[in-house]
């Protein structure tokens, strides 16, 4: 699509058009008549949807993505039946929050009964993944599918270029490693615009709404995957994290969320913004509603030797950890950053998580880092080194405006972009932010009954309970691990309750944020909403991380016994 910003609707009929080509793709059959309003069903993860399903397909979507594989691995499930059913749920998810942004259910169908076929000639699986749906950010590139990555103007192109023909047969390297495991591609997921945003908005969806509470929104700039993965249209998906966009959705939906450190997956071959930018990379990661399926998924890509097809992976294979709760553990706990106080329900979370761990016979420390207020300036600055001429570029291209956050980063313009000695000068800042990080976390074997450093933080992602459209000023806890590149874990704890979750009204705000955040506290709105936090481990200990995330989980579950 060539530049036009001569007509104010041109851009607009262009996502009408695309999101009519979209629905076109549901069967006539699976389509609501009627989409219930708001405060008629604000949950409709559940029975709303149960119900315009058949027994079969409710037991199959309802099943987590490690008990699936053992069924379509022995043969006791099909591939075609499980896809159809996951099919089957997105379409109708997507209907009630908006949540794909790719339809291709038919190729889904098709590779499915491919691999039944292979099962019965074989009498085996075709990889550990065989017949698992696995859903995509629509960031990832599949052949014959659209990428648009909630650019208006990248509809009809490859990634802004009018190169359509480079779309039909290029593949991201994630995705061809998938298909050799045996998953089942089905659809490409909602995200924020430019992926630089956590309010999940773009000109072509608006919002995608979070399936618990339709009130509130299901974070981003994962939020497609994190919806649909919560409503069960989706077994496990893959999302991208550059300053929390897997974590910050999963926690909103209650889901798991893996942020790898850098080079642990490949990114090669996706769609991104700032492509090129090597300060802070995004990196992939897989979401679900179990650490089992997560693990399975890493240890999945991994067997792949994806080392081997992008450059960047590090020759890692996956290590096991098995050993890891034979010992006594220590935990730092970040109850809260210095700026912005958490919501009521974050910090119950806290306590709750502090009671399991110790409850277990493992212990915590008070965590006290290098102050995370550096670290944000840093992280902006590193955001908005090119002065924003990519994105500002992609905008241009169907004269679509900016949302949310986007004219915050990056003006309403281009602006001078760094040169080459200043952005030498953000990296020295950076390594010299992760080397006191670094030192830090080796102090801290002075405090703990070990003698050695502690073996993960846990802290919130997140100030603030819930996400409502047009609250875009957030402060994030989440981008602190991206700076220092460490390997990290959202998981739920809680949900929040108005009855329990009361905000201290003598409370004294501390910053102009802190203010804001206080200001969207909403008892009532947010009653219900999920409450998660994460656990950092340091670089490239992701199965540490999963390990240990898996440990607090269970400690979790049995306090609620």
């Amino acid at each position: 699509m060539a530049e036009n910003n001569n007509s104010s609707t041109s851009w607009q009929q262009s996502a009408a058009q695309k999101r009519a080509a979209v629905h076109a793709l549901i069967p006539d059959a699976w389509r609501i008549s009627q989409v219930p309003a708001t405060e008629e069903r604000l949950n409709i993860a559940g029975d709303y949807i149960r119900q315009l399903l058949s027994i079969r397909e409710t037991e199959i979507t309802e099943t987590e993505a490690t008990d699936i594989l053992a069924k379509t691995t022995s043969g006791a499930w099909t591939a075609r039946e499980v896809a159809l059913a996951f099919c089957h749920r997105a379409a109708i998810g997507h209907q009630l929050v908006a949540c794909l942004h790719e339809i291709f259910f038919d190729a889904a169908m098709a590779e499915a009964e491919r691999l039944d076929e292979y099962f019965a000639k074989h009498e085996k699986p075709i990889g550990p993944l065989h017949g698992l749906p696995v859903s995509l950010k629509d960031q990832f590139h599949v052949k014959g599918v659209e990428t648009t990555m909630g650019y208006v103007g990248w509809i009809g192109t490859f990634q802004g270029k009018s190169d359509t023909a480079k779309e039909k047969v290029f593949e991201s390297e994630l995705v061809r490693e998938l298909k050799e495991l045996g998953a089942v591609l089905f659809c490409k997921t909602t995200l924020a615009q430019a992926v630089f945003t956590f309010e999940p908005l773009n000109n072509i969806w608006g919002y995608t709404y979070s399936p618990l509470n339709r009130r509130l929104l299901a974070g981003g700039s994962s939020s497609g995957e994190a919806a649909l993965i919560a409503m069960r249209g989706s077994p496990l998906g893959i999302g991208t994290d550059y300053a929390g966009s897997i974590r910050v959705p999963a926690s909103l939906n209650g889901l798991y969320g893996l942020r790898p450190s850098s080079g642990r997956l490949p990114y090669q071959g996706a769609a991104n913004s700032n492509d090129g930018h090597s300060i802070m990379s995004s990196v992939l990661g897989p979401m679900s509603t179990s650490v089992g399926a997560l693990r399975v998924m890493v240890q999945a890509i991994l067997s792949q030797q994806p080392w081997l097809h992008d450059p960047l992976v590090v020759e890692m294979p996956w290590r096991a950890e098995d050993h890891i709760s034979r010992r006594k553990l220590s935990f730092g706990i970040l109850r809260q950053d210095t700026e912005v106080a958490p919501h009521p329900a974050i910090s119950r979370a806290v306590n709750l998580v502090i009671a399991a761990i110790e409850a277990m016979g493992h212990e915590v420390v008070q965590w006290k880092p290098p102050l995370h207020a550096e670290m944000y300036q840093l992280k902006n600055e590193i955001s908005a080194c090119d002065g924003g001429h990519n994105i500002h570029g992609d905008l241009r291209l169907s004269g679509e405006p900016p949302v949310s956050r986007i004219p915050m980063t990056f003006g309403t313009e281009p602006k001078e972009p760094m040169n080459a000695m200043e952005i030498a000068a953000l990296h020295i800042r950076k390594r010299e932010y992760q080397k006191e990080y670094m030192e830090y976390w080796n102090s801290t074997a002075k405090v703990t009954s070990s003698g050695r450093p502690v073996d993960a933080f846990i802290s919130p992602l997140i100030p603030f309970t819930g996400m409502r459209p047009g609250w875009n000023r957030f402060t994030v806890n989440s981008s602190v691990v991206n700076v220092l590149d460490y390997a990290a874990c959202a998981f739920p704890v809680t949900v929040a309750d108005k009855t329990v979750d009361v905000m201290d009204t003598g409370y004294k705000p501390r910053s102009e944020r802190d203010a804001y955040n206080i200001a969207m506290y909403d008892a009532e709105l947010y009653d219900g909403a999920p409450v998660g936090l994460q656990l950092v481990g340091r670089r490239l200990q992701e199965e540490k991380v999963l390990a240990l995330t898996e440990l607090v989980a269970d400690g979790l579950a049995e306090m609620r016994c």
